[in-house]
């Protein structure tokens, strides 16, 4: 019962602090939307431990609270971002946009609704492994060439960004 509610709560607070990324109504300010980024990472990791990956969660601190978002912040402060002005919203983007949230919502309860009554009985649950062996053997076995690629990526996306921010010294 405890950690249904437990669920219950990071789930809602992961909801409401990714919004929040988004929308930011404290401030235009991008670090405070780095900082909201911070506290979703932080309740996706409560989530991991709930499902005893403890493993992930403390992956999910390091490497995303700790090293992704510092990240973010280096580029935040080296380009300089002032406060956003606020725009005028387009009832054309605006319109997208709601049919676009209406088209997901409209796939997952199309799809929850064609789940078969036996898999949500209970009867036969997955076993949940919070190991870390069978995880470093589909990342560096199955996955190997998407995760290499996935970090000359991001390698060259910060080089980019520092060399786009680069102020003319002439």
């Amino acid at each position: 019962m405890t950690q249904e509610i437990l669920f219950y709560v990071f789930s809602f607070l992961t909801l409401l602090s990714g919004i929040l990324v988004v929308a930011n109504p404290v401030s235009r300010n991008p670090v405070t939307s780095a900082m909201f980024l911070v506290l979703t990472i932080l309740f996706m990791a409560g989530l991991f431990v709930l499902l005893h990956a403890f493993f992930l969660a403390a992956v999910q601190i390091l490497v995303y609270a700790g090293a992704v978002i510092v990240l973010f912040l280096f580029v935040i402060m080296l380009l300089d971002l002032k406060e956003e002005e606020t725009r005028r919203v387009r009832k054309i983007g605006a319109g997208i946009g709601i049919l676009a949230v209406a088209s997901v919502f409209g796939l997952m309860a199309r799809t929850i609704g064609t789940i078969p009554p036996t898999a949500s009985s209970g009867a036969s649950r997955p076993t949940l492994e919070g190991l870390t062996a069978p995880l470093g053997n589909a990342l560096f076995k199955q996955y190997l060439l998407p995760f290499e690629i996935l970090s000359i990526l991001l390698l060259v996306a910060m080089v980019g960004v520092i060399l786009l921010s680069k102020k003319d010294l002439r």
